[in-house]
């Protein structure tokens, strides 16, 4: 598990290499975005203290892969976030899409709703890798947590197309155009960091967002 600080309230997590997760300090402890794959004891390991909730940009097996196994270890203790589209995806209420749906006994206390709040991060609506995508967006310093919509290895890319450095990404996403829609929304937020589910950070990140959408249209 690499370890890379990313602001004072915010750490990214990657495990085998390319699959993030990030902890976010709040003033009750901890909210875990995504949580990777078998991962469990290696982010429990890093948390110094408490992990309050899991918050969950969307359902894809990458970003849910640990979930119970972490539900397991933190009891009622954590509560679980997902999306409300991507929840009914895993409820069996909605047929699934591209990508990994993995089979989960964790049922999500919250399903979220775009403009919700978690602590210091706003939900917002980003759709197209998943029907229910959202990032989250941390108030407190414009730092954008954007899932599986934008990839960073070799640079910035809308997960829209074939990104040679990294293109499983592009193979699950379900709505191309949408993908790009929610692209362009998240670069109209003016984020001072991005980070993405795959690739290392980005800081300052508009002119290479700029260019990621102008060559995904």
């Amino acid at each position: 598990m690499r370890v890379v600080t990313v602001t004072g309230n915010v750490t990214q997590l990657t495990r085998y290499r390319f699959v993030n997760c990030f902890l976010v300090r709040e003033e009750d402890g901890l909210t875990l975005v995504d949580t990777a794959m078998k991962a469990a004891e290696q982010i429990l390991a890093v948390a110094d203290v408490p992990v309050r909730r899991i918050a969950l940009t969307h359902g894809h097996g990458d970003h849910v892969g640990s979930l119970d196994d972490l539900k397991a270890r933190l009891g009622g203790d954590v509560e679980v976030l997902m999306p409300e589209i991507d929840a009914q995806i895993h409820a069996g209420e909605r047929e699934k899409t591209k990508g990994s749906w993995p089979t989960l006994t964790t049922a999500p206390d919250v399903r979220l709703a775009p403009g919700d709040r978690i602590g210091s991060l706003e939900v917002v609506a980003s759709p197209g890798h998943t029907p229910g995508h959202v990032s989250f967006l941390d108030t407190r310093d414009r730092t954008l947590i954007g899932g599986d919509v934008f990839t960073s290895y070799g640079g910035v890319e809308v997960t829209n197309h074939f990104h040679l450095r990294f293109p499983l990404a592009a193979m699950a996403t379900e709505d191309k155009a949408q993908d790009l829609e929610s692209a362009r929304a998240l670069r109209a937020l003016d984020p001072r960091i991005l980070v993405v589910g795959h690739g290392p950070v980005v800081r300052d990140p508009l002119p290479a967002m700029d260019r990621a959408v102008a060559r995904a249209a």
